[in-house]
């Protein structure tokens, strides 16, 4: 089936021979509120696992990023689910800016979580990941068992915006043709040229990049904020209701969402322990995913 009228969808052999990254894709065009728009996601592993492993990008990036943690996690038994967010990886791509709202990714990955019938998850967010992740144990009570987390925050708008922040998002506005490739070589200087034009793909041009264009002025800034009360409504579940295991890594080179917000993000976290610094990672954590994935393992483990 065709996308729908003003959707863009990356052509299939954008994604051929990507280094690293063997997993076959999979399609849903029936998440509800959301018919018609086709959203890609990695699904490996036996789908009658006792645990699944529910991983969440975020922005310029996709499902490619974990392309390290997968075989872990599968390794171990577990079924791996890694949705690509509409607007990134090969899930469609809507052109018109106005359709990328936190409320609407939100409501996205709860339709899909709910028609995968995903339980016993495991939780891995990191970045735009945990912005929308976060909030999402409100709305599927019961579903998530265990949380491994990376360099993300809260968006609760009730907290001024780091200058880190502030500073990518002007990066960010003054690039509205963002070379994805380049700003991931940057950002993770071990990546080879075809890992970073991996990242890449999805955006044969300016056209495509609504959502990597939009996502930094979605986090919330004021109270009033879309998302900013959902997200303040998590912080509190977060901090009085989780009972479950956690396990934190935190990219201690990244100058955006790094070692001083994730030291305030874990205070925000019941029961969270002394996270896994990084001394070599930056705002990617899952770059070195493979260590965090078999630390995450061994920690719940004990």
């Amino acid at each position: 089936m065709n996308p729908p009228s003003g959707v863009l969808r990356t052509p299939d052999e954008r994604f051929a021979e990507l280094p690293g990254f063997p997993f076959a894709p999979h399609y849903t065009e029936a998440l509800a509120g959301f018919e018609g728009l086709r959203v890609h996601y990695v699904d490996e592993g036996p789908r009658d696992a006792t645990t699944t492993v529910l991983c969440l990008h975020g922005q310029p990036t996709w499902s490619y990023l974990y392309r390290k943690m997968i075989p872990v996690f599968t390794d171990a038994g577990h079924r791996v689910v890694a949705p690509d967010l509409l607007g990134f990886g090969r899930s469609d791509k809507p052109e018109d800016e106005g359709f990328y709202t936190f409320t609407r990714h939100r409501e996205m990955l709860i339709a899909f979580v709910r028609a995968l019938d995903l339980r016993n998850v495991t939780l891995v967010v990191q970045d735009w990941g945990g912005l929308l992740g976060l909030t999402l144990p409100r709305s599927l009570p019961g579903v998530i068992a265990r949380l491994i987390i990376m360099n993300t925050a809260f968006g609760t708008g009730d907290v001024p915006l780091g200058q880190g922040f502030l500073d990518w998002r002007a990066f960010s506005n003054s690039r509205p043709d963002m070379d994805v490739p380049a700003l991931m070589r940057r950002s993770t200087p071990s990546l080879s040229p075809e890992e970073a034009a991996a990242y890449g793909a999805p955006f044969p041009d300016a056209r495509y990049k609504g959502g990597v264009r939009r996502f930094p002025n979605l986090v919330p800034a004021e109270p009033d904020a879309d998302g900013a009360a959902i997200s303040r409504e998590a912080r509190t579940w977060w901090s009085t209701s989780w009972s479950g295991p956690t396990f934190m890594a935190v990219g201690m080179l990244d100058p955006v969402l790094g070692p001083a917000v994730m030291k305030h993000v874990r205070k925000l976290i019941r029961g969270c322990p002394e996270p896994l610094e990084l001394a070599t990672a930056g705002h990617f954590v899952q770059e070195q995913g493979d260590v965090v994935a078999r630390m995450a393992l061994e920690a719940f483990a004990r």
